[in-house]
């Protein structure tokens, strides 16, 4: 599935992350317009041009021109940008993810290789779903969510806002999954989670709680 609005997309992040998506842009025959970061002296040496984005002053950073994509993996930061940002937002979807019949995706998400997204499923704004990642069937992950490399989510499964499913983690069947949660590399969750909860191991445990101020600024793009 290649992008269907525009042929040009800006990036704000340049570590990582924001490397492997402009990658999958390059893949779908789109160029990467400007890069922005607050501190381009730290960031990958992949980017050669980065110009310096303030986070403390968003209204600098143009609504007009191309839709930006947030390169940032942590989900917390990736959310307050995204908040405060005025622009609109594209995807990013790389040629080899498999994505079921009537899957909604929402704008600002990030697809990688490998990735596969089950029928009927909902995918919320700005979701990272990366390298192998297993979505299965009627999900449903909302804003912010980050599901890493070889997660696997089996049928109608909730992850709430801004959770953090890490790398070989499974969730069974029909769990539901809180807000801001980090659940381990490696866990198996087969019970629901409430919010602000990290969970390791298997079986699963809850080890602490990981609550947070945020800002309450809706998203409005």
């Amino acid at each position: 599935m290649a992008l269907k609005k525009s042929k040009t997309v800006r990036l704000f992040g340049a570590g990582g992350h924001s490397q492997i998506i402009k990658l999958v842009l390059q893949e779908n025959n789109h160029k990467v317009s400007d890069v922005f970061d607050d501190k381009p002296e730290n960031c990958h040496s992949f980017f050669k041009s980065i110009t310096v984005g303030n986070r403390s002053n968003y209204d600098a950073l143009s609504a007009e021109g191309d839709p930006f994509i947030i390169g940032i993996g942590d989900n917390f930061q990736r959310a307050e940008v995204a908040r405060f940002l005025k622009s609109d937002f594209e995807t990013a979807i790389h040629k080899s993810a498999i994505i079921g019949n009537k899957v909604i995706i929402g704008k600002g998400t990030v697809i990688y290789a490998g990735a596969v997204i089950g029928l009927n499923s909902i995918i919320g704004k700005h979701v990272i779903i990366n390298t192998s990642a297993n979505v299965g069937i009627d999900n449903k992950l909302e804003d912010f969510v980050h599901i890493s490399p070889m997660a696997a989510l089996c049928e109608s499964v909730e992850i709430g806002e801004g959770s953090h499913i890490g790398a070989g983690a499974i969730v069974m069947p029909k769990i539901k999954i809180g807000k801001w949660c980090t659940i381990g590399a490696g866990t198996v969750v087969t019970k629901d989670v409430k919010d602000h909860c990290v969970v390791v191991g298997n079986p699963e445990r809850t080890i602490r709680s990981n609550k947070f101020n945020f800002p309450n600024k809706k998203l409005t793009n």
